[in-house]
Parts: structure tokens; C-alpha cells; sequence
């Protein structure tokens, strides 16, 4: 079973199942999609909605147009780039992080609304229920603080001695407080004394790292957020110069230097994304059509990192590995 078919739950997959190519070739019919993020552009994930959308029969400069608003990590334009996207009157907005989801869910509650990767998206009262998600909004649920005491336990593994983690999120992250809690309880129950920062700036992040360093920190935990993500690169960077094993909680931040991340196949959540576009374009309610979850969670590990650090990777992580990149 390959990897799009089990990032599935039974419930959402009837429901999406359906002939699509006679229909986005529908002649003379242009559709408008707008893209909402908080990122500052695309990347590979955004590159798989896209090539998903043409594999269903939607072309750009052909049948399909995308309107593209990028927050650059500043979510107070999240407001009036949403409400840019409605006075164009797009068929549907697409949306990546639960932030994003809710700033359109406020700009329009008739335009379709699309969750790439939203993360409790019921928590934060953008949808009714996940079988059941009613109003205009539906999508992909990223399970990302859920899974949180997994990922602590995996890098314990990697770093048994470890007593002292950092955690490091985006200070305005509306999921903070998700993450907290489980991280808390999880550290508890292992003997983990945590070392919490917060940064909400690129300039700030040399600091946060330097009071773990001053703290004794032995390895890091960060959650995925818009500003972290945006600054994936830089913080992995810093990870290695400051000699701390690094755990993340999507696979951009390992490919782009971090040491290890576990959690669900981002790429494929954007690729169901644009199964939802198409199912609310050839006529759905978002409302009927149930939010996905996934069910299958991927561990990935940096070996040059792994070098970088002088760190071996113990056999147990190796052989549930579900890549290696080296």
C-alpha cells in the first residue's frame, strides 16, 4: 500500500473517490485558486498541490489560475492578504498552518476553504468536527503537537544520557500551549528537565540558542510553526554550531540540515489538498466532505548531520528509519 493510501482515513476516501479529467477539461472554463500562507514562497510542498492539481486535469495558463499570498512570517497581513483573495472572487482558498486557516475562515464564510495542513483544526474552533466539518472549510489535519512525547522519546534514543532538552517554538504560535503540555508531561515521566525559548524574530534565534548553551542544554526539540519553518535553515545551522541533536516535527527542516524529524508525509497532505480542490470544484460542500488525518508517521535522519555531530545512530532508530539521507 503506497504512502498516499495510507495517509488516508477510511472516512475521508469514499468521499474524495471520483472521475475528475472530462471535468477540469470542461472547455473554456478558467478556475481561480488562491494559496494563502505564512511562509515566504513556494517550496516543495506547495510544488506538490501543483503537480497533483495537473495529474487531475487542471493546467496553469490553460484552465487553472493561482493566485498566491505569502505572509513572509507576518501574521498581522494575514487579515488583508485573505481579504485580497476574496474581492478576486476565487473558487477556492487554500491554506497551509491552522493560523491561516482561521484568518480566512473570518475573511469569507461562503468562498470554499481548503486545509493543506492545519493542524487541530477542531481545537481552535475552525471546523465543527472532523467527520463532520460544516461552514465552508475542510482539508487535512496535521497531527503535529499530538505525536510530540513520541518525538521526545525518539531523540532520548538517539541521546540516552540527555536530561536536559530545549524546546524552541515561535512565540505567537497559537499551538504553544498543545505543545507545552504534552512535551511536560512527557519530559516528567522520563526525568527531563526542559529548557523552554521562544523567538519570534531571525535575529533573536542566536540568542535563544546561546541561553541553551548557558543552560546546559544536551538536545532540542522545535515545533513546527510559519516562523520556524521559514527560518528551517538557520536553525538548523545553529543546532549543529551549538553541538545540539536536533528533533523536528516535519521532514523540511531535516533536508535542510536538521538532524531528525518524525511525523506524517507533508508532501502527500498537499497532494490530498488538491483532491479536495477538485472535489468542491466539480461541485462538493466543504461542509459534506469529512477532514483526513494522517495514519502513517515517517522517521527521517540527517546522517551527514548524525557525522556533523560526531554521533552515532543506534541500530533500533536505524531500522525503523523510514529515510536516511546521507
Amino acid at each position: 500500500m503506497n504512502n498516499r493510501r495510507k495517509l488516508l482515513v477510511a472516512l475521508g476516501a469514499s468521499a474524495l473517490a471520483a472521475p475528475h479529467i472530462s471535468f477540469a477539461q470542461q472547455r473554456g472554463k478558467v478556475w481561480r485558486i488562491g494559496f494563502l500562507a505564512l511562509t515566504s514562497g513556494p517550496d516543495q510542498q506547495v510544488d506538490a498541490f501543483r503537480e497533483q492539481l495537473r495529474a487531475l486535469g487542471y493546467v496553469e495558463g490553460s484552465n487553472l489560475s493561482i493566485e498566491y499570498r505569502w505572509g513572509a512570517g507576518k501574521e498581522e497581513r494575514l487579515p488583508e492578504l485573505a481579504a485580497e483573495l476574496v474581492r478576486l472572487k476565487v473558487d477556492v482558498i487554500v491554506t497551509r498552518t491552522t493560523l491561516v486557516a482561521a484568518a480566512a475562515k473570518r475573511a469569507t464564510s461562503t468562498i470554499p476553504i481548503v486545509m493543506a495542513s492545519a493542524a487541530n483544526p477542531l481545537g481552535a474552533g475552525v471546523i465543527a468536527s472532523l467527520a463532520h466539518p460544516g461552514g465552508n472549510v475542510t482539508g487535512v489535519s496535521l497531527n503535529a503537537t499530538e505525536i510530540d512525547a513520541k518525538r521526545l522519546q525518539l531523540l532520548r534514543e538517539l541521546v540516552p544520557k540527555a536530561t536536559r532538552v530545549a524546546t524552541l517554538v515561535w512565540r505567537d504560535g497559537p499551538l504553544n500551549p498543545l505543545f507545552l503540555a504534552e512535551i511536560r508531561t512527557a519530559a516528567r515521566q522520563m526525568g527531563i528537565t526542559l529548557i523552554h525559548q521562544e523567538a519570534s524574530t531571525t535575529e533573536a534565534l542566536a540568542g535563544a540558542f546561546g541561553v541553551m548553551q548557558r543552560e546546559r542544554a544536551q538536545a532540542l526539540i522545535v515545533s513546527s510553526s510559519p516562523f520556524t519553518t521559514n527560518n528551517r535553515k538557520r536553525i538548523a545551522e545553529l543546532a549543529v554550531q551549538y553541538r545540539l541533536p536536533s528533533m523536528f516535527q516535519t521532514r523540511n527542516f531535516v533536508d535542510e540540515g536538521g538532524l531528525m524529524s518524525y511525523g506524517p508525509n507533508v508532501i502527500e497532505m498537499f497532494r490530498r489538498a488538491a483532491y479536495y480542490v477538485d472535489r468542491i470544484l466539480k461541485g462538493a460542500k466543504p461542509a459534506d466532505l469529512p477532514v483526513e488525518q494522517p495514519t502513517k508517521f515517517e522517521l527521517i535522519i540527517n546522517g551527514k548531520t548524525a557525522k556533523a555531530l560526531g554521533l552515532k545512530i543506534p541500530q533500533s532508530l536505524l531500522i525503523s528509519a523510514d529515510k536516511v539521507i546521507e
